[in-house]
């Protein structure tokens, strides 16, 4: 390909605006994971530092690793390749479009250094989903939500029944080589990949809380290891965004894009329907029973305990500190570490 000639034909955008918004939970779930870092933080001995070179790190492998790597993608594989969504078993690694871009380059070689780095990749991913996942049962199994065989924790800090139950869910790969893993799959991402935003605009919202309880106990931002540098605003602007997502996903699940092979009787709209929407009732089933169930009420601003399980840091001494070895950096470092 020459240049821009994949975006002109067939184009980078199929089926328009409700095509771009089809995808939108996929690429959601292709983001999950980057809320680790503030799981990670609690782990960490000294947050202050740690934490925003996570999030410049983050920062930049998405822009590596997602964005330049998949307009490179766009611009070497066309949309409508029969090899994106053909061939015997989609769940093969032949599939991937990083690897067709590389046999249309006429090598032999690379497309078997490009499988194993997605391997490497996969691995990565899996090993990251275990702690997340270990740690989020863990915190569950403490406050009683979940069996609490799962908030043992050994010696080392490590909740060994959660991340062994979070193992035992990865088995679940091996529905790869089923007859049916297709619908398994697509079934498994309408759950996942839609409860992730959920989990993102939950996120928002209780930052936006916590920095009102803050402020409502006479605290300031000063008194904080770290901040986050949009603030109450960024968050907000994110909660709306997840919002507007979902409501895309509603729109499409009520009028589909309709695609070649896609099943247009009523059974087929039926299921392509709750394959885009089912999370959200499902989720919504779990925080109503939850309420009824334990009887609880939304935490009100004065009753909401921001000292209890806080590790407190002399933050105007590390500040000052900081401030000294930042003075004695040549300029690349100081350009660096702004950067990374």
């Amino acid at each position: 390909p020459v240049g821009g000639m994949y975006w002109r034909n067939p184009g980078p955008f199929n089926n328009g605006f409700k095509g771009f918004c089809s995808v939108l939970v996929t690429s959601a779930f292709s983001f999950t994971g980057t809320e680790l870092i503030g799981l990670a933080a609690a782990e960490t001995a000294n947050p202050r530092k740690s934490l925003p070179t996570a999030i410049k790190q983050v920062f930049w492998r998405i822009t590596i690793f997602y964005i330049v790597a998949l307009l490179l993608v766009g611009l070497l594989v066309p949309s409508d390749d029969k090899r994106l969504v053909g061939g015997d078993n989609v769940a093969d690694a032949t599939a991937s479009p990083f690897v067709i871009a590389i046999e249309k380059a006429g090598t032999s070689l690379l497309p078997s250094i490009m499988n194993a780095i997605i391997l490497v990749a996969v691995i990565s991913v899996g090993n990251s989903a275990v702690f997340g996942s270990s740690r989020t049962l863990a915190a569950l199994a403490e406050q009683s939500h979940a069996p609490q065989i799962f908030a043992y924790v050994d010696r080392q800090g490590r909740p060994l029944m959660a991340i062994l139950f979070a193992s035992c869910i990865g088995l679940l790969a091996f529905l790869a080589d089923v007859s049916f893993h297709d619908s398994i799959f697509n079934w498994l991402l309408s759950i996942s990949a839609l409860s992730t935003l959920f989990t993102w605009g939950s996120i928002c919202l209780c930052y936006i809380r916590f920095r009102k309880a803050w402020y409502y106990n006479a605290h300031t931002l000063e008194q904080l290891p770290f901040k986050s540098h949009v603030g109450v605003a960024g968050a907000w602007f994110a909660f709306v965004g997840y919002i507007l997502v979902l409501a895309s996903q509603i729109w499409i699940a009520v009028s589909p894009v309709y695609e070649p092979g896609i099943d247009r009787s009523a059974s087929g709209l039926t299921q392509n329907f709750f394959l885009k929407v089912l999370a959200i009732p499902i989720i919504l089933l779990f925080y109503v029973s939850h309420k009824v169930w334990y009887r609880t009420q939304i935490v009100r601003l004065p009753d909401m305990d921001v000292v209890t399980g806080r590790r407190y840091f002399r933050v105007h001494v590390m500040t000052e500190q900081e401030r000294e070895e930042r003075h004695g950096w040549p300029k690349w470092k100081k350009v660096y570490r702004f950067l990374c």
